[in-house]
């Protein structure tokens, strides 16, 4: 027991955090153009649009069960430097080397082609319209 006999010693330490998930939401410059990219060239699906005032000004993109959000750049902050000091690692259990061949097929420009790392993952990287970072990969089969 703890030094407040009523409250166990395991759970006298505040809890860790434990999230269940992560989600992105990343500002467009053009969100029609960034929609397409994520859809046409990497292989998102489109799972919601939002509007306001009959315009588009977001969409909830899905890569299996990863959902990321893009929403439409107001301008209201002044032009902003996007993407740098990080990056989105996705990992999946296809094939990366077919998804980066796909995403050369429909014109998209890969910044790294799929190589084996150090970690145990065969990984690729690019760069969607607007500076942001995405890291595919996914993990070696051992043997």
């Amino acid at each position: 027991m703890s030094a407040d006999a009523s409250i166990p010693a395991e759970r006298a330490k505040p809890e860790s955090f434990r999230a269940r998930s992560l989600g992105a939401s990343l500002t467009a410059k053009d969100l029609h153009k960034s929609i397409a990219w994520y859809c046409d060239v990497v292989g998102f699906t489109l799972d919601q649009k939002y509007e306001h005032d009959g315009k588009v000004v977001g969409a909830a993109l899905k890569a299996g069960d990863v959902g990321v959000i893009l929403n439409q750049d107001d301008g209201k902050k002044g032009e902003r430097v996007k993407g740098q000091g990080m990056s989105f690692y996705f990992t999946t259990v296809q094939s990366v080397d077919d998804i980066a061949n796909r995403i050369k097929a429909a014109g998209g420009t890969l910044d790294s082609e799929p190589a084996d790392m150090p970690w145990g993952a065969r990984i690729f990287m690019l760069t969607d319209p607007d500076g942001f970072k995405l890291v595919i990969a996914a993990e070696l089969k051992a043997g």
